[in-house]
């Protein structure tokens, strides 16, 4: 079983996040959900946003998702959220233990933290194909696809799809998100790292 480092959207950490770790320690993972925002959460993706960019800042977020890291030396899987995806990508970059990165509802250039993507980490992304908080994501994704990174396109518009208890949650969706995320980690080999 994975140790894995759960990260938030930009709602903050919230009841519908810890649900979804609880889905993943259900199946035997240990789950850890840093809060990026110390607290605060957020009813709208705006204010969310807002907060992220002209409060808290990138580099706070990622100071933290780090100091996180640090505290929980055994993970070696890094799924984030919208927001949440850009910690995760991170770790899952420069972290010498890393073995899989799941991102929902966001993709990040190849390239975007480090020259390459770690021929030993998996790098699974889960995108709604008309969410218009993706639009840069959805090409983003696609070039990804089929040579780094495994790409999940569900239909819909939301964007916090698993999210239960939000408007926008999609239980079918949701669902296989996590069958899917628990496949991946199931395949995780041993813990040799190859930059590819």
């Amino acid at each position: 079983m994975s140790e894995i480092l759960l990260f938030h959207h930009a709602l903050g950490l919230t009841d519908g996040v810890r649900w979804l770790a609880g889905r993943l320690s259900e199946a035997g993972h240990e789950v850890h959900t840093p809060d990026l925002f110390e607290g605060r959460t957020f009813a709208t993706i705006e204010d969310g946003v807002a907060h992220a960019e002209q409060d808290v800042g990138v580099d706070a977020i990622l100071r933290r998702a780090d100091e996180a890291a640090d505290a929980h030396p055994g993970a070696t899987a890094f799924l984030g959220i919208s927001l949440g995806a850009m910690p995760a990508y991170r770790l899952a970059q420069t972290r010498p233990d890393a073995r899989a990165c799941i991102s929902v509802s966001a993709a990040l250039p190849v390239d975007h933290f480090a020259p390459r993507w770690p021929g030993n980490v998996a790098l699974e992304i889960h995108l709604k194909s008309a969410d218009p908080w993706g639009e840069e994501d959805l090409p983003v994704a696609w070039a990804l696809a089929g040579e780094v990174a495994e790409l999940y396109e569900y239909s819909g518009d939301q964007h916090l799809f698993t999210e239960h208890g939000y408007p926008g949650f999609d239980a079918a969706a949701t669902e296989l998100v996590l069958a899917r995320t628990l496949e991946t980690l199931g395949r995780l080999g041993p813990r040799e790292r190859q930059d590819g």
